[in-house]
């Protein structure tokens, strides 16, 4: 197989179009929310300002009148617009409280619709995909990724807009009240944005590696629990710890970094906007005794720099945000633009009845299975059962360019035969597997199955026709009788008890404490080897294929348990082509055909008699004049 990388996430290459993507989660049958939405932030951000501004009047027309002449008609009128602005300041917390409820809402359907696209592409992807891709760097787009994208999602544009809003309409109202005050503000917010763009371009790049370092030490931390094991067997702690620490030191490193910069901004940012507000306090006093400004105009225009400081300061934060999300958001859209795999097949599997005269198809389960072969030509469609004949010819393969792992390998498998193939460890057998089951499809060479090139065979009834055993199991989180019945669906209860017998599963399974029905977990980690192989085996065994393929099935069960599994897997085998791998020879004794691979080369064929009067490499690693690797 090729070897596994670690890809690094590439820095966001365009942000427009990948924020374009995210707007699209977030509108989609949402439309007129978003306006109530982009309302109540307008609502929002005008009863702050409207607030401000009544400051003015306040002052104005009713506190340094009654400081000298108290009066009970102005006291009540006085009291009445406290009130209206309480009112107007009341308005806008509940706005901002219903926006802020509808976004969290809406994002977190944006991103229920963003897992389920991803989810939905990862099944359509091909097993080249995860063979060169680790499952931290996969998982870490569920998770890190999409926890960016909802902090932009649900916070980081609607407080923007609200900001953006809240500058302009503070800006329009600090002109009408002073121009000279305007001017000194934006001589003190050019050096603020000159700040942010500084610490913020620090920031943005640090957030970006971190979330590389992330993927990174989630994937090393992945690995080492699934090979904990073998960490403990071979007594690497030490070496697994130290390269821990040095995945997790650039983390730490690239964290410290981007969040430094991130914290060191807003204080910097508020600090500035203390100097801009008591810069503003004292030339505005000045103006205020040379008669240009009134008192309350002063106030109110105070109030109003409060309020344009702070949400530059807001836009300033919320930059290190979007940048990450994006970022987060063009790796998730990454996986789901690859390219799926693809399937040009037309013939697919059916099940059929024989009327004499031809083929019928049927939805009875007793039928036989049979190949569906519609004719473009003449339109008509043909019946081939299915039989298991399979035919390698001159096949060349490889899993990089320039690097072919099989050349022109030749074979054939008779239905019912028992095929198994034997040799070094790279020798090619397993990939001749995955070629069957169109994992990976060949560029020269063409396989036949039932004499139809397996190119025209739809993928899902191709492999539908087949049951594979791996070496490495996998058993799901589930009972023991569903994760048999994952062979074949809409297999009853007793068929799945059925098919353990036939592996011999049955009797370990009425042991455990629930029997069929008791909880696997934590990939059957409460079983041994052998018995998560054996459900493996009854799994294949529910699919009742007419094809099987065994990639040492029974390497992770003893001697006394492979010959009960043995019997069984006879009354399996009966009647199916069998392709098996074994590096354990005795296995393989009764196979109607022998194929010694070496180098991606079949350098020997026959049954075991015939291999073993050659004496050629067969009997050298049956005698034990050579062994497997």
């Amino acid at each position: 197989m090729p070897p596994r990388r670690m890809g690094p996430p590439a820095k966001p290459k365009d942000a427009k179009a990948t924020f374009g993507r995210i707007l699209k989660y977030l509108v989609g049958q949402n439309k007129l929310l978003l306006v109530l939405v982009l309302i109540l932030v307008l609502a929002s951000s005008g009863a702050q300002v409207i607030g401000a501004s009544m400051l003015k009047p306040i002052i104005d027309d009713y506190i340094e009148p009654l400081i000298n002449n108290p009066d009970a008609e102005r006291l009540a009128d006085f009291a009445t617009t406290l009130i209206l602005m309480g009112c107007i300041y009341l308005f806008g917390a509940l706005s901002t409280y219903t926006y802020q409820r509808i976004m969290l809402s809406l994002s977190t359907k944006a991103l229920l619709n963003i897992r389920l696209d991803l989810f939905n592409k990862m099944e359509a992807l091909p097993l080249k995909y995860f063979d060169t891709h680790t499952h931290g760097e996969i998982m870490s787009r569920y998770t890190n990724d999409t926890d960016t994208i909802r902090e932009l999602l649900s916070n980081s544009i609607v407080s923007t807009i609200s900001s953006l809003i809240t500058v302009i309409s503070v800006f329009i109202m600090m002109l009408t009240y002073s121009w000279h005050l305007t001017l000194l503000v934006l001589v003190m917010l050019f050096i603020m944005t000159f700040i942010t763009k500084k610490i913020g371009g620090n920031s943005a790049k640090f957030f970006i590696r971190q979330q590389k370092d992330l993927g990174a030490v989630n994937g090393y931390i992945e690995e080492m629990i699934e090979g904990q094991k073998v960490v403990k067997v071979f007594c690497h702690e030490d070496s697994a710890k130290s390269e821990f620490a040095k995945l997790n030191g650039a983390l730490c490193y690239s964290a410290t970094n981007a969040h430094t910069f991130a914290n060191v901004l807003g204080p910097i940012m508020n600090n500035l906007s203390h100097a801009l507000y008591a810069v503003t306090a004292m030339v505005g006093s000045v103006l205020t005794i040379g008669g240009v400004l009134s008192l309350g105009a002063v106030v109110s225009f105070l109030q109003f720099t409060r309020q344009f400081s702070m949400p530059v300061s807001q836009i300033s934060q919320q930059i290190n945000s979007i940048l990450t999300a994006l970022a987060g958001a063009e790796r998730i859209f990454a996986v789901i633009d690859e390219k799926p795999e693809t399937d040009e097949g037309y013939v697919t599997l059916v099940r059929v009845k024989d009327k004499g005269n031809g083929f019928e198809e049927t939805s009875d389960k007793s039928g036989i299975w049979a190949w569906k072969h519609p004719h473009s030509a003449d339109g008509s469609v043909s019946y081939v059962p299915v039989e298991g004949r399979v035919e390698f010819d001159n096949v060349v393969f490889g899993y990089e360019e320039n690097k072919t792992v099989l050349n022109g390998i030749t074979l054939w498998a008779k239905a019912g035969q028992k095929i198994a193939f034997v040799g070094s460890t790279g020798a090619g057998k397993t990939t001749i597997t995955n070629l069957i089951n169109r994992f990976y499809d060949v560029p020269d060479g063409k396989i036949r199955y039932d004499g139809i090139n397996i190119n025209k065979i739809k993928k899902d009834d191709l492999r539908r026709s087949m049951s594979m055993v791996l070496q490495d199991t996998h058993l799901f989180t589930g009972t023991v009788l569903e994760n048999i019945r994952y062979g074949r669906l809409d297999a009853t209860d007793e068929e799945c008890i059925e098919a353990a017998r036939l592996a011999n599963a049955d009797g370990f399974i009425r042991h455990l404490p629930e029997g069929y029905g008791t909880m696997l977990v934590a990939d059957g980690a409460n079983l041994s080897q052998g018995q998560r192989q054996l459900i493996a085996i009854a799994r294949a065994a529910v699919a009742d294929p007419p094809v099987l393929i065994l990639d040492e099935a029974t390497s992770s069960i003893d001697t006394r348990t492979e010959a009960l599994v043995e019997k069984g897997m006879d009354s399996l085998m009966d009647g199916r082509t069998v392709f098996v791998i074994a590096h354990r020879l005795s296995t393989v004794r009764n196979s109607d055909a022998i194929m010694v691979l070496e180098k991606g080369e079949i350098i020997e064929r026959g049954n075991h008699d015939e291999l073993i009067a050659k004496k050629g490499k067969y009997y050298q690693l049956y005698t034990g004049m050579f062994e497997l690797s």
